[in-house]
């Protein structure tokens, strides 16, 4: 009997627990300063924000908060959730919220993210469940902004250097899931929070196995190791018998993100527009569609999706041209004996990249432009390329909110250490679009200013927007409880079982 209940409770555990993967190791799992998307989806589970999204994507609801108001244009009143704890039991309180934001905004936090608060006068703490967001003027996002994770104070305040805290690999939120075990290079284990002010979650443990290699991703899904995960075209198209479609079911959704190639504007040949366009003439992004995504993808035409209110249907996305790229190439003074050369960087966390990168390269020599590869593990790239800002070129992509803020991408006052506007593109034009933009509260108004700063920004050609891909998801069939919405598969995921 004794062995039966064993064996019973072994297979209970497996069922319930959720296998996941993440292409590298999370660099730090501190919400306010998790940049990297392994980093930022593991914490997701772990804190809770004030507020956040509804399932249709078009309400802000309570979170952390019971309710908020808008006592005036500038002034917000949130009421909090009595009875949260943070994982270590501790009370979660309104303190915990002001300490957050005053976290943010220490200069000694470098986060790309203290962009967002930089509107607010005050945070002032009423009570232990109240407080009130004073802001200097009327800002367009002024709930959104507080979608970003809340830190305990009890546990940060005495740290000096929140950068390299202890903190950062073993975080202490409020969320769902609580970090059990951290392995670098190999698997990060959360376990259901018990004490989880909506409820316990129905899956018991989820385990994110760290696996830099898209093969071994790839065939640990195949095998049944994953339950749920992204499947690049060629993978879906070319790679899966029925067996696995026995096993798994597929959702595709327009991705809220896109693919580009990114100057870096600091440097002299790619201050010259004549070279930026050329290269953006040089460039047949539906062969990329077609090759990279095998038609799960669509062209990118600018910084905002679409379906999106700021999206400029006006812009259309430029059809390759070799013979204008030419010229434009000759004027700026580069010919077949003084070619114009330089590099792409990227990563091979995202197993589409490198491909990428190679066609690019072979589009460009079409019109003599010599391009060498770098591609890095994603930590490396980051290091060695992104933060200390040496690069050539950069082949990336953007995840985009719902309400996306061109504030941290495209103004100027975002080039700093940091900071997400990464290339070094200064645009007075864009700068004072922006700054109208975010100081209105009318929602006609906003979509408006954000149409012309989609027309300015395309006009510059900082990157070269090149695709939207489709997102590819497959889930375990075991797994119930998936509900599908504008915000993706991770909806109501307390809920979800397998059986």
């Amino acid at each position: 009997m004794k062995f039966l209940l064993l064996l019973l409770q072994s297979v209970w555990l497996i069922a319930s627990t959720l296998h996941l993967s993440a292409s590298s190791n999370p660099a730090r799992l501190n919400p306010l300063i998790a940049t990297d998307s392994a980093s930022s989806s593991i914490a997701g589970f772990l804190f809770n924000s004030l507020v956040k999204y509804d399932e249709s994507g078009q309400k802000i609801i309570g979170d952390l908060a019971e309710s908020y108001r808008f006592v005036t244009p500038t002034l917000i009143e949130f009421k909090l959730r009595h009875g949260v704890k943070w994982h270590d039991g501790r009370a979660f309180s309104a303190s915990d919220v002001r300490f957050t934001y005053n976290l943010i905004k220490a200069p000694t936090t470098i986060t790309p993210y203290a962009s967002d608060f930089r509107v607010i006068k005050s945070v002032t703490v009423i009570d232990d469940y109240t407080l009130r967001v004073a802001y200097e003027k009327p800002y367009f996002k002024a709930l959104e902004v507080w979608m970003m994770g809340i830190v305990p104070e009890h546990l940060l305040k005495n740290d000096k250097d929140i950068m390299g805290s202890k903190f950062n690999t073993h975080p202490i939120g409020t969320g769902p899931y609580i970090l059990k075990k951290l392995e670098f290079s190999k698997q990060v284990v959360l376990e259901a929070n018990p004490n989880y002010f909506e409820h316990k979650p129905k899956i018991e443990k989820i385990v994110f196995h760290v696996i830099s290699d898209p093969m071994t991703r790839f065939l640990m899904l195949k095998s049944g190791q994953m339950d749920v995960d992204g499947l690049d075209p060629m993978q879906y198209e070319r790679q899966l018998d029925r067996s696995f479609h026995k096993q798994f079911s597929t959702l595709e959704l327009p991705s809220h993100s896109y693919t580009y190639l990114g100057f870096n504007l600091r440097l002299k040949k790619f201050q010259d527009l004549r070279v930026r366009e050329a290269l953006s003439l040089a460039i047949d992004r539906e062969a990329l569609i077609d090759v990279l995504f095998l038609k799960h993808g669509n062209v990118c035409t600018g910084p905002f999706l679409p379906g999106s209110k700021g999206f400029n249907d006006q812009v259309k996305a430029p059809k390759q041209d070799l013979v204008r790229a030419k010229a434009l190439l000759k004027s700026a003074g580069y010919t077949k004996d003084h070619p114009l050369e330089f590099e792409i960087a990227t990563s091979n966390s995202n197993a589409i990249r490198p491909y990428a990168a190679e066609i690019l390269q072979r589009q460009l020599l079409d019109v003599g432009v010599k391009v060498t590869l770098r591609v890095m593990e994603w930590q490396a790239f980051l290091n060695t390329v992104v933060s200390p800002r040496k690069f050539d070129t950069v082949l990336l992509g953007w995840s985009l909110s719902l309400t996306p803020d061109p504030y941290a991408l495209w103004h100027s006052d975002s080039d700093v250490a940091g900071g997400f506007n990464l290339i070094g593109y200064h645009s007075k034009q864009t700068d004072r679009l922006i700054e109208q933009m975010e100081s209105s509260t009318d929602t006609e108004k906003i979509a408006s200013l954000q149409r012309q700063i989609f027309g300015q920004i395309v006009g510059d050609n900082p990157y070269l927007f090149l695709v939207i891909p489709n997102e590819i998801n497959v889930f375990n069939r075991r797994v119930k409880g998936i509900k599908p919405s504008i915000n993706g598969i991770w909806e109501d995921y307390i809920d979800w079982e397998k059986k």
